[in-house]
């Protein structure tokens, strides 16, 4: 499960679009995360967006969803022992 742990730690990247393209690298050579490729990757883009678009003053806000979403698919994934060292 350590593909879900380094997924959780982009979430904190400075560079979001850096950010962005390693997620899809790593989603990209994992069967098991198949059906979550799409909405993690639209949340760590909306994030960027945010980011870029309004400053900092709504990142965290926008990095505490992103996270909330990516653990629920974790936890859907069978990563449940992951997610709870969190």
């Amino acid at each position: 499960m350590q593909i879900f742990d380094r997924i959780d730690s982009l979430i904190d990247a400075e560079d979001c679009r850096a950010a962005i393209e390693e997620a899809r690298a790593l989603l990209q050579r994992s069967d098991a995360l198949t059906d979550a490729i799409d909405d993690f990757l639209l949340d760590l883009i909306t994030l960027a967006f945010i980011v870029e678009g309004y400053g900092r003053g709504f990142e965290l806000l926008a990095r505490t969803l992103a996270r909330r979403r990516w653990r629920r698919r974790v936890l859907s994934a069978g990563g449940v022992d992951s997610a709870r060292q969190k």
